[in-house]
């Protein structure tokens, strides 16, 4: 039997034949928009609901204002913090700031992926994370593509081998239909992609799992929607995008 980390994201325990097959490293690759960061923030604060530890690294966005937008679903994580089970890896900041000073968990040269690694890795020492979620791995290797799959890679090798089940969220253009950086979908043991497309000029969302290493999935796109508890994907329905129309 394939032990499995259960995401509690309606839906998608379902399209997964019942979650993330434990140590798995997921490309969560998407454009702009389509919920990237709330379905790793999700999976994160449903973990702690359930008694698992996780961290979050943050390169894009200040810790203050990930704390603030997670608090907006009702995903309070200060509380975890405190109690040792949740941490924060900034790697946004460089501990520039007031706030970022407040921060345990800082790395002083975001572009030092050594560093970041090193960082990483205390972190999950310490809250002894089963869940991880980077956003967004695409920032590491932007400047420096040929790294990208070397990167993920070793980000692969400390995450799985410190017993995380994790979420690298991976970054695409709006016109772009691949998975964010050369050879990272290789590097990855699974791969979902989540899309926005604007059919009969409104805009819907849909999710589709490429891969999943460990386990039979869903072959087909499904539709989801985010509401004020977060992502739900509707596993019971099926769609195809045809010409800028949904069939």
């Amino acid at each position: 039997m394939v032990e499995r980390i259960i995401t509690g994201i309606a839906g998608l325990d379902e399209i997964l034949g019942g979650g993330i097959p434990k140590r798995n490293v997921v490309l969560l690759s998407g454009g702009p928009g389509t919920g990237k960061s709330i379905f790793g923030q999700q999976y994160l604060y449903n973990g702690l609901l359930r008694g698992e530890p996780g961290i979050l690294v943050v390169l894009e966005e200040h810790p203050v204002q990930v704390r603030i937008s997670m608090s907006q679903f009702g995903w309070d994580v200060k509380s975890y913090e405190e109690k040792g089970l949740f941490a924060m890896v900034d790697a946004f900041t460089a501990g520039i700031g007031e706030a970022a000073k407040r921060e345990k968990y800082v790395v002083k040269d975001p572009g030092d992926f050594q560093l970041l690694v090193d960082t990483l890795r205390d972190a999950i020492k310490d809250v002894n994370a089963e869940r991880a979620v980077i956003d967004s791995v695409t920032t590491l290797y932007i400047t420096k593509p040929a790294l990208a799959r070397s990167m993920v890679l070793q980000l692969k090798k400390v995450l799985s081998g410190m017993g995380c089940t994790s979420i690298l969220i991976s970054q695409v253009s709006v016109t772009e239909r691949g998975f964010g950086g050369p050879g990272v979908e290789h590097a990855a043991d699974g791969i979902i992609r989540l899309d926005l497309d604007e059919v009969d000029g409104e805009l819907k969302r849909s999710i589709i799992v490429w891969k999943m290493r460990g386990t039979a999935h869903s072959m087909r796109r499904h539709p989801f929607i985010i509401t004020s508890k977060g992502i739900e994907i509707k596993a019971g329905e099926t769609i195809k995008i045809i010409g800028g129309r949904y069939e």
